[in-house]
């Protein structure tokens, strides 16, 4: 496979990982708040807002113009959520459905995460002057 192939295949799982992960801020509104730290005020509206800006930030994948801001946007978004992963990890007896294990994975993943939205959106690549 080819790097551009890889590139595209890595865009393609940001997507669905933020359009997925949108709509369920929606969906799931209820459980999703159970994972806002206590600290942050207006869980609800935290959780509707951190939707719907993954949402626009998966559709600004889309189109090529607006990607590389949409992978700005969901790389801040990805480490402003991070709290939430030390939330569970520290107060992990709150959340018995989820494994121990699954919350340390957490961690990395969203490391991985964090490069896959930089490598595959150009991010922080320097922009090319025509």
């Amino acid at each position: 496979m080819t790097a551009a192939r890889w590139r595209i295949a890595g865009l393609a799982f940001v997507f669905l990982w933020f359009a997925i992960g949108g709509v369920a801020h929606f969906a799931l509104t209820d459980t999703e708040m159970r994972i806002v730290p206590p600290w942050m005020p207006w869980p609800r509206a935290a959780v509707l807002a951190s939707g719907v800006f993954e949402l626009l930030g998966a559709a600004g994948l889309l189109w090529r113009p607006t990607r590389r801001a949409a992978g700005i946007g969901l790389f801040v978004l990805t480490i402003a959520v991070t709290p939430a992963h030390f939330y569970m990890l520290q107060q992990s007896a709150l959340f018995p459905t989820v494994p121990y294990w699954a919350l340390l994975l957490r961690l990395p993943i969203q490391v991985a995460l964090l490069a896959l939205i930089a490598w595959s959106t150009g991010a922080f690549a320097p922009r090319r002057t025509r």
